[in-house]
């Protein structure tokens, strides 16, 4: 009898061991199931848009968001060596390719939401949810461009702004090499000889004045160092909802290309339902009202509600990029520009 009582107790221990050892084990999977109310999120976001979403997230969910901001090339850096034992759960913000070129990194993962948006911004790839727009624009010093008609990309051909026209370098920055493609697509195409026959033109204009940066392009328009600066949407917005009086957002009549910016859930996420949560919730009609109208950020919900100060989409003329030709010859188009650009320079 004493010995079987020993050996009902052996066994006793032994499950209890196992059973602390099965949990231990697999965190994930037992948080999941218990349902966590945590997600870890990675975004290069600006605090306008963190501090309009996130709450609202929050809010509405229960769930507590856990936020590391930093740059995109230095969030996707981090998600590359952190493959193996993922931290983050979702990925929000950053262009298209950035995307594309990372997809190992990424959950399939379709929200029912999807379906919401224009046919151009749906998710295709099976990975990436777009969430908002950002289109290339001219900024317009009003008080140096008296005189001027300044409503295309034809009208920076001007004489009398030669050398007065700001803009980054495309060959390293994402904003001015979006202009670049944004004017190679309305003036004919990207290997239109056409299309680069107006760059040559332009550049010229420009007389090598190249800025140090993108934000250093519409910082000098507004201080009135340039008349014209080749600028991105969102803060050229921001300096008009502050009250920037001496400056104008213009639309180029040849057609504004809008760029999305995407979210993604990280492969193997420990907290997966969360993730599948705040990407439903991004691209829900409430996420995207907030987006259009507490920010300068433009909603990619056609349905979605904007402020007075941001120009109806309907008003603007767009033409869409071919990302995957962009994508697939980005070297060939860089090196084309930077060609040009040199022969100018020599001359």
């Amino acid at each position: 009898m004493k010995k079987k009582i020993l050996m009902t107790m052996a066994l006793t221990a032994i499950m209890a061991l196992t059973g602390c050892s099965s949990g231990s084990g697999n965190d994930n999977e037992s948080n999941e199931s218990k349902g966590s109310d945590t997600l870890v999120l990675y975004s290069p976001n600006s605090e306008g848009l963190v501090n309009a979403i996130i709450p609202a997230f929050e809010e509405k969910t229960g769930i507590t968001v856990e936020l590391q901001q930093a740059g995109t090339g230095e969030l996707f850096t981090k998600l590359q060596g952190e493959k193996a034992d993922p931290v983050a759960d979702v990925i929000w913000g950053g262009s298209y390719n950035t995307y594309l070129e990372n997809k190992d990194l990424f959950e399939e993962y379709v929200s029912p939401n999807d379906e919401k948006l224009p046919k151009a911004y749906q998710n295709t790839e099976g990975f990436k949810t777009s969430y908002t727009l950002d289109g290339s624009v001219l900024i317009v010093n009003k008080d140096l461009t008296k005189g001027m008609d300044i409503k295309s990309y034809d009208d920076l051909l001007n004489p009398k702004l030669k050398g007065k026209i700001a803009t980054a370098d495309p060959a390293s920055s994402s904003s001015a090499f979006a202009h670049l493609t944004n004017m190679l697509k309305a003036k004919g195409g990207y290997d239109s000889d056409e299309a680069w026959e107006y760059v040559k033109k332009l550049f010229t204009n420009i007389d090598g004045k190249i800025q140090s940066s993108s934000s250093s392009v519409y910082k000098t328009v507004v201080d009135g160092e340039m008349a014209v600066g080749l600028s991105y949407e969102d803060p050229v917005m921001q300096l008009v909802k502050d009250g920037a009086d001496n400056i104008e957002i213009v639309y180029m009549d040849e057609g504004v290309v809008y760029l999305p910016a995407g979210s993604a859930i990280i492969k193997n996420a420990k907290n997966m339902e969360n993730a599948k949560k705040f990407i439903d919730f991004i691209i829900d009609k409430q996420a995207q009202d907030t987006l259009g109208k507490e920010t300068t950020n433009r909603p990619v919900r056609e349905d979605a509600e904007v402020s007075d100060f941001m120009t109806p989409i309907d008003k603007i003329n767009v033409i869409e990029e071919d990302y995957d030709y962009v994508r697939e010859h980005s070297s060939e188009i860089t090196d084309r520009y930077k060609e040009i650009f040199t022969s100018i320079q020599g001359n």
